[in-house]
C-alpha cells in the first residue's frame, strides 16, 4: 500500500432513510415516479491514533432502474435496495480490522456480488450497498485527517495499491493512483437538464400546474436556470419521438448561444439498426437540424440484457454510444469497448472506485489509440440537495467531466422537507452551491452552471453532515424472501 495511506478501523455502520416527494412526476423507462425513499449511511471509524470520526453518504432508492422486472412493485424495489444495504453492512462489519479506504472496498467486492446473486439480485443492484458505504468511509477518512476529497484522492490517501489480488492488480496495472494524482477540479460545472417523457415543453403543455413558483416546463427551465446542456429521453417509438423532439427543438433553438444535448435511449431500442433509423430521420427533418448537430452522444439505447451483444463496431451512427445500465461490474466497460461503445457513465450509485478505474481506462486507451475516442459521462438525475448531490458533483468534477446530468432539484422542492436547522447548515457552509428561494434552501444554478469552490473542504464534498437523528432507521430484518 502507499506509505501515506492511513488505516481506518470500522467501528459501526448505521442505515437510515427519509421520504422524498416529487413536486412533478417523472417518467423514465417503464416507471413514472412520484415518491421514493432516500437512503443514508453513517459510519464510525477509528484512526491509528485512536481518533473516532463519523462519515456519511446518501442516495435515492430509485425503482425500476436497478431491477426492471415488471412483476416487482416499487415497494419491492425499495426493499431490495434496503436489503443490499444490510448485506453490505454485515459484510463490512464482519472484518473490522484496520485497512485503507480502498482495501475496505476491495476485500468485500466479490463476496457482496456472490451473496446478492444467491438472493436473486443482479450485479447492478448488489453494487448499491457498497457504493454508499465506500463513500461514507472516504468521508470519514477526510474528516479524520482534515483533508478534502480532492486531496485524499490526488495524494492516494485512499490507498489504491498493488497488493495481491485480481482486483487490486487491475487498479495497479492501469496506474489508477498515478492517473488520479494528475486530476484537477474546476470551480464550476455545467448542469445538463434532463427532459423526461412526461415533462411539459412549453407552458401550453402543462396539464395541472403545481403553482409553487418554480419552473415546470422546459421553456421556463431555460429562462430561469440558463441551461445550455440537455439530456433528452427518447422512448423507442419513432413517430412519437420525432414529434416530441421537434417540440423540444422549438424551445432550444431559441437559445442564442450554442447548446449541447445527449440522447438517452433508456434501453428502449432493440438494436443498433433501430437507433440508426431514429438518427437518420432526425438528420432529414428540417426542424431538427440544429438539435441534431448539438447531440454529443447516445446513452444506453439497447436493453441491458442484449446491450453487450449489440454491434456498434464500425459505428455508422455518426455519434458515440455509451453504456449506463449495462455497467454492472468492474469489467463492463472493457466488454462494451469490444462491441464498439465509446464511453461509460460515472454514477455514484454504481461505486466511486469503478469511476476511478474507468477514468484510468479512458486515459490509457486514448494514449494507445491516438485520438480522444473513449470518455466518461456524468449521469444521475436523482441526487438530492445535501450529501448526495455534493458527493456526486465532487466526484465528477475531480474526474474532469465538464457537464453533469442534474435534475433532482427540478423534480423535488429542494430541502423543503428537511429540518430548518439542517437547511441552514448546508446553506451557510456552501453558499455558492445553494440559495434560499421559494421558502426553502435549494441547489443554485446560474447561467446553466453550478459553482463548486466550497466543496474543496474537509470532508467528501461537504463540510457538514445531515441530521441523522431526524431520520428513520432502516430495519435490520429484511422483507425480501
Amino acid at each position: 500500500m502507499s506509505s501515506n495511506s492511513p488505516l481506518l478501523e470500522l467501528i459501526d455502520i448505521e442505515l437510515f432513510e427519509r421520504p422524498v416527494l416529487l413536486r412533478l412526476p417523472f417518467k423514465f423507462g417503464v416507471v413514472t415516479l412520484t415518491h421514493c425513499p432516500q437512503a443514508f449511511v453513517r459510519v464510525q471509524v477509528r484512526t491509528a491514533g485512536g481518533k473516532i470520526v463519523h462519515g456519511g453518504a446518501a442516495e435515492v432508492m430509485a425503482p425500476k432502474w436497478f431491477d426492471k422486472n415488471l412483476a416487482l412493485s416499487n415497494e419491492d424495489n425499495f426493499n431490495q435496495l434496503r436489503d443490499v444495504l444490510r448485506i453490505a453492512k454485515q459484510a463490512y462489519l464482519s472484518d473490522k480490522k484496520p485497512a485503507t479506504s480502498f482495501e475496505h472496498f476491495a476485500r468485500h467486492y466479490d463476496a457482496q456480488k456472490f451473496i446478492c446473486a444467491q438472493r436473486g439480485y443482479n450485479s447492478l443492484l448488489a453494487n448499491y450497498g457498497p457504493a454508499l458505504i465506500d463513500r461514507a468511509i472516504l468521508d470519514a477518512l477526510c474528516r479524520a485527517h482534515d483533508v478534502s476529497f480532492y486531496k485524499a484522492v490526488q495524494h492516494n490517501l485512499i490507498g489504491i495499491s498493488s497488493q495481491a489480488g485480481k482486483l487490486q492488480d487491475e487498479f495497479a496495472s492501469l496506474g489508477v493512483a498515478q492517473c488520479l494524482s494528475d486530476l484537477k477540479p474546476a470551480p464550476f460545472i455545467e448542469a445538463r437538464h434532463t427532459v423526461g417523457m412526461l415533462d411539459p415543453i412549453t407552458s401550453h403543455d402543462i396539464q395541472a400546474s403545481v403553482n409553487d413558483g418554480l419552473p415546470e416546463s422546459l421553456e421556463d427551465v431555460v429562462k430561469v436556470y440558463g441551461h445550455r446542456f440537455f439530456k433528452l429521453k427518447v422512448g423507442g417509438n419513432l413517430h412519437e419521438d420525432l414529434n416530441r423532439l421537434k417540440s423540444i427543438a422549438s424551445v432550444l433553438d431559441g437559445i442564442q448561444a450554442p447548446y449541447f444535448a445527449s440522447l438517452d435511449g433508456n434501453e428502449q431500442y432493440e438494436s443498433a439498426e433501430q437507433l440508426q433509423e431514429l438518427l437518420s430521420c432526425m438528420r432529414s427533418t428540417p426542424e431538427l437540424i440544429r438539435l441534431m448537430s448539438s447531440v454529443l452522444f447516445v446513452e444506453q439505447p439497447v436493453n441491458r440484457k442484449m446491450a453487450l451483444e449489440a454491434d456498434f463496431r464500425g459505428n455508422a451512427l455518426g455519434l458515440p454510444v455509451i453504456i449506463d445500465e449495462s455497467d454492472d461490474s468492474l469489467d463492463s466497460f472493457v466488454a462494451a469497448r469490444e462491441q464498439g461503445y465509446s464511453g461509460v457513465s460515472s454514477k455514484s450509485c454504481k461505486g466511486l472506485y469503478k469511476s476511478f478505474l474507468n477514468a484510468a481506462r479512458c486515459s490509457r486507451w486514448n494514449a494507445e489509440q491516438g485520438p480522444l475516442k473513449f470518455f466518461m459521462s456524468a449521469e444521475d438525475l436523482t441526487t438530492q440537495a445535501g450529501l448526495s448531490v455534493q458527493q456526486d458533483l465532487a466526484l465528477v468534477n475531480l474526474l474532469g467531466i465538464t457537464h453533469v446530468e442534474r435534475n433532482g432539484h427540478h423534480y423535488v422542492n429542494g430541502m423543503a422537507a428537511l429540518p430548518e436547522s439542517e437547511q441552514q447548515a448546508f446553506l451557510s457552509a456552501h453558499p455558492d452551491v445553494y440559495e434560499r428561494t421559494h421558502g426553502a434552501v435549494r441547489l443554485q444554478i446560474r447561467n446553466g452552471r453550478i459553482a463548486l469552490s466550497s466543496m474543496d473542504c474537509v470532508g467528501f464534498g461537504s463540510s457538514v453532515l445531515p441530521e441523522f437523528q431526524s431520520m428513520k432507521p432502516i430495519e435490520l430484518n429484511s422483507n425480501i424472501a
